[in-house]
């Protein structure tokens, strides 16, 4: 955080959504375009500027005027939006810090109903997440241009809709806050395991999500139990985040971590989040997977019996293959390795480019003592995307499985 770069990369994830949410609200949401574009212009002309003549003394409040100044700017030269004009100078002085509802309405906002629910994750990563097209499509499994093409529709849909960047009414917000805890859950996993890039871990996307889900938490009609079981969840995962690379930024399996080095401060706090969560009849797939992340959290060697069970409860609550494919990871700890085997060949149609899959498909035969078809996996999986770290991890597993000479 000491290099102008640190700096500016922070306050991306960390402010950019809310000075656009901000800027928005003035602008209106037809004119969400010229929002992000300040301020990613914003952010170049910090990048410019910093390592000559030094980081200022409020980043972010910088940060707010210079996005402030260059949407003034635009709609000065743009005769249709001259009206827009007091508006802006209204925000003179105004301290963005002071004020977090706008990101939850813009929030709400891309998540409405009329778009397509992969439209408005996309969004929602976009605008308030700050995810570039690359990550979001790695995200969400798909392509770039895919992503950038549902981006533009459903700018064009706000554009024309007319919406304004209100809290929903009480009928509207349960099924939008249902989207909102989707996006942030796609976010924070991008964040804990990158699918892509340098580094293994992107703890600036976790910590996001974090954020996001703590604005819902502050909201009390957005206050609801799955969100308190979403935000518990992503405490707990990010407790392991200190200990999830080692010195050269290389995974390490669950197993090979430190557990001193993990967040036992963000664990209590999951933990009482949780059982907040757990005080109503509501049980949510949140719910099931915060206890398996409690489960994790526990003293070695976790109960893999009631982790199978539990990943039961999820798929019956939200089937899925990648579900399928940790149940089986579980099931193996508890039955061996070909329980697991059987199991995860039965999904392998459904994920074909999931790195994870012939990865852990890979472990598994190692496990059961045939290291060639061991072998045949892990090469399988180099073949698909995935970060630099994660192949330096899939290689040393493929040397593994020839012994040395």
């Amino acid at each position: 955080m000491s290099r102008p770069a640190g700096v500016v990369e922070h306050l991306f994830r960390h402010s950019a959504g809310r000075i656009v949410a901000t800027l928005a609200r003035v602008l209106g949401p037809e004119r969400l375009d010229l929002a992000e574009e300040a301020v990613a212009d914003a952010l170049e002309q910090a990048l410019r500027t910093w390592p000559q003549c030094g980081v200022p003394d409020n980043p972010r409040g910088w940060l707010f005027r210079a996005a402030r100044n260059r949407a003034i700017d635009v709609v000065r030269r743009e005769q249709t939006l001259r009206a827009l004009l007091p508006r802006l100078g209204e925000l003179d002085g105004f301290e963005v810090d002071r004020r977090t509802d706008d990101e939850l309405v813009l929030m709400l906002l891309c998540c409405h109903p009329a778009l397509p629910t992969v439209s408005q994750v996309a969004l929602t990563l976009k605008t308030v997440g700050g995810l570039g097209v690359n990550e979001i499509a790695a995200a969400l499994l798909t392509k770039p241009a895919t992503v950038a093409q549902r981006l533009v529709r459903a700018k064009k849909w706000l554009r024309e809709s007319g919406r304004p960047l209100t809290l929903p009414g009480p009928d509207a917000l349960e099924s939008r806050v249902d989207s909102v805890l989707a996006v942030l859950y796609l976010l924070f996993n991008e964040g804990y395991d990158a699918t892509a890039g340098e580094v293994a871990v992107r703890g600036e996307l976790c910590g996001e999500a974090i954020r996001l889900g703590r604005l819902l938490l502050a909201e009390p009609k957005t206050d609801l139990p799955r969100v308190r079981a979403l935000v518990a969840l992503m405490l707990l995962q990010a407790s392991r985040l200190p200990a999830r690379v080692d010195r050269d930024g290389d995974l390490l399996l669950l197993d090979e971590q430190d557990r001193d080095r993990w967040d036992h401060a963000m664990i209590a706090e999951g933990t009482r989040l949780f059982e907040r969560a757990c005080t109503g009849p509501e049980m949510s797939a949140f719910h099931v997977e915060a206890a398996i992340a409690l489960c994790h959290s526990a003293a070695p060697p976790p109960d893999w019996r009631r982790i199978v069970g539990l990943y039961d409860d999820l798929l019956a609550l939200r089937p899925s293959p990648v579900a399928r494919l940790n149940r089986a990871i579980a099931l193996s700890m508890v039955d061996g390795a070909f329980a697991g085997i059987a199991e995860l060949e039965a999904v392998e149609a459904d994920l074909p480019d999931y790195t994870l899959l012939p990865a852990v498909l890979g472990a598994l035969w190692l496990r059961a003592g045939d290291p060639a078809r061991a072998a045949g996996h892990y090469r399988r999986a180099l073949t698909l995307p995935c970060s630099e770290p994660r192949r330096r991890f899939l290689t040393r597993r493929l040397a593994s499985c020839t012994p040395p000479l």
